[in-house]
């Protein structure tokens, strides 16, 4: 995704002079096209994220578009403050877009872990939202809400699914409706799981790529039905919840520290969220349906 991310964003700058890009010493050698024909509009400013956030908010205040990108953990949680205050409070618009999904650092250890990032900023007002599961839906995503005038948080992923889905922001995917009594949430790339999970099995699957604003119409069609949502971070179900008087179930994140190394996969093992573990849920759902 990274590499859509920059090509998108190259794109953007070659037809508007106010996109700007802003790193952390991350995606650097990647941005070096973008550096080398734009560099009145590139900053490699270090490993100083509460900066970042407030260069961007300053560079916004003067009319620009800023893209700041680094690894997530660092950009939103260690800089939560400045985001709620430099950019959401002061309605300064600009994009910030980080890396290392999830536990696409698993190996790094709980430092680089990041799964409450969605959760933590859809709470800001005026904050957008956006878990890109393709590098299709990123380049639409990107290019639809990078300069509106908003903060919006893109959530990169280095393992994206490869399915074709229409995009528009705002707006979930059914992607299969077979008035089933349970219906399968998810956002991201976790998405191709879900779906090799649900394979044979009578459920609907609703996706979703944007939390906030989130889709409350097309959940309220599923409100018959009993919903498993599916994610590998918190704010999805969290979202989903605040419409009232839904039947609810969640496997995702729990509420203890991930403390185990290894790779993408070997986690998602360990937290139940690999195809075998998220297929058994969802047969005990409708067993206990019946």
């Amino acid at each position: 995704m990274r590499k859509q991310f920059k090509d998108t964003v190259m794109e953007l700058a070659s037809r508007d002079d106010r996109v700007v890009v802003i790193l952390g010493d991350v995606s650097v050698y990647l941005f070096q096209d973008f550096k080398e024909r734009h560099p009145d509009r590139f900053y490699n400013m270090g490993i100083c994220e509460n900066t970042l956030i407030s260069a961007a908010a300053g560079l916004s205040s003067v009319g620009f578009h800023p893209f700041v990108h680094t690894i997530a953990p660092f950009i939103t949680e260690r800089s939560y403050e400045q985001i709620k205050l430099d950019m959401c409070y002061n309605e300064f618009g600009g994009n910030i877009v980080s890396c290392g999904a999830s536990f696409d650092y698993a190996w790094d250890g709980a430092t680089h872990h990041c799964y409450t990032d969605l959760a933590i900023l859809r709470l800001l007002p005026r904050m957008e939202v956006i878990q890109p599961g393709s590098r299709k839906e990123l380049d639409a995503l990107i290019r639809s809400q990078y300069d509106n005038g908003k903060t919006t948080y893109f959530r990169l992923s280095d393992h994206p699914h490869s399915v074709d889905l229409p995009v528009e922001f705002g707006r979930g995917v059914v992607i299969k409706d077979v008035s089933a009594p349970l219906t399968v949430m998810t956002a991201g790339p976790l998405l191709e799981s879900v779906l090799e999970a649900c394979n044979g099995i009578d459920v609907n699957i609703v996706y979703f790529h944007t939390l906030k604003p989130i889709d409350r119409e097309l959940i309220e069609t599923y409100r018959h039905t009993k919903i498993l949502v599916v994610h590998d971070a918190f704010g999805l179900y969290e979202a989903i919840a605040e419409i009232p008087h839904l039947s609810l179930a969640y496997q995702g994140i729990p509420d203890a520290f991930c403390s185990w190394y290894g790779n993408l996969h070997d986690i998602r093992k360990r937290l139940g969220l690999d195809v075998a573990s998220i297929r058994q849920r969802i047969f005990q759902h409708l067993k206990n349906s019946d």
